[in-house]
């Protein structure tokens, strides 16, 4: 089919709209990784903006990997993101299934209150939540991370999963009680299965966030002693460790290993995160 002058001209503006934001995302990337194989010469006058000299200085993702610990704030990071995930994928699955398949008086209420908690800038609880944390022996601990992630993150699972769960047909449950399968029953081995693509999409929009997170860890971690440091924190203690000199390749390879789990994550499941945010809007 023939477009017309006005069609074509239109798919033309798009697709140079579309390629400028392409490249405004992929370059900083690019620059990142090149500049991470560079060493500190190469940064001063104008050639921050230049290629890489051979050779390339591969050594600077094993120095910071050792010498900065960055093996440790990676294994940090991977544990919290990957228990407080898990945890909050579960409690949002259960409180909107409860939300959505039982109602109750003041049920409306209480989903509403959650989601308003979207809302709330985090950086008013910062205060009230370090003492709360502190005074029961939960700062400095990783633990703590957990708990606070999970629990950031419950609002927008249960808005996400409401949706799904009230979609789904009732004669499923019904056909399951008559089965004899309890209520507890009925969830883990039927409506949990089937509320597959929202639970997806909740638990990789929790993992980019809270994988990039840096407030509440500086706020919680904040014992130099221990140094049980995320990733995203870990950079910025490397840099305040380097004090006058800033050795910009190591720097930028510390970077590097923050991204590059992110960006390979999102690359798989882009599709999943934007079909389950949908679905359940769409049934």
């Amino acid at each position: 089919m023939k477009l017309t002058r006005q069609e074509a001209f239109s798919t033309w503006i798009v697709r140079l709209l579309l390629l400028v934001w392409t490249v405004a995302v992929v370059y900083p990337l690019l620059w990142t990784l090149l500049s991470s194989l560079k060493d500190n010469p190469q940064f001063y006058g104008n050639k921050p903006w230049a290629l890489p000299e051979i050779p390339l200085r591969w050594s600077n993702f094993s120095y910071v990997w050792t010498e900065y610990k960055f093996g440790a704030y990676f294994m940090n990071s991977t544990v919290v993101t990957c228990a407080s995930t898990a945890l909050a994928v579960l409690l949002s699955a259960m409180t909107a299934y409860i939300i959505a398949r039982f109602p109750f008086r003041g049920s409306n209420l209480l989903y509403f209150v959650y989601v308003s908690a979207m809302m709330i800038p985090l950086i008013l609880g910062l205060i009230p939540l370090f003492f709360l944390l502190d005074s029961v022996g939960l700062t400095n601990n990783l633990l703590g991370l957990i708990l606070v992630y999970a629990a950031g993150a419950l609002p927008f699972g249960i808005f996400v999963l409401v949706a799904f769960y009230k979609s789904l047909p009732k004669e499923m449950e019904e056909a399951a009680a008559i089965d004899g399968s309890s209520e507890a029953g009925t969830f883990f081995r039927i409506m949990l299965p089937l509320s597959k693509p929202g639970l997806i999409t909740v638990a990789i929009i929790n993992v980019l966030n809270i994988w990039n997170e840096y407030i509440l860890g500086t706020v919680i971690m904040n014992d130099p002693m221990t140094k049980i440091y995320t990733l995203p924190v870990g950079i910025a203690v490397m840099q305040a460790e380097m004090q006058y000199r800033t050795e910009w390749g190591p720097l930028f390879a510390g970077l590097m290993f923050s991204m590059v789990p992110i960006i390979i994550l999102y690359s798989f499941f882009q599709r999943q995160i934007t079909g389950g945010i949908t679905a359940g809007a769409v049934k």
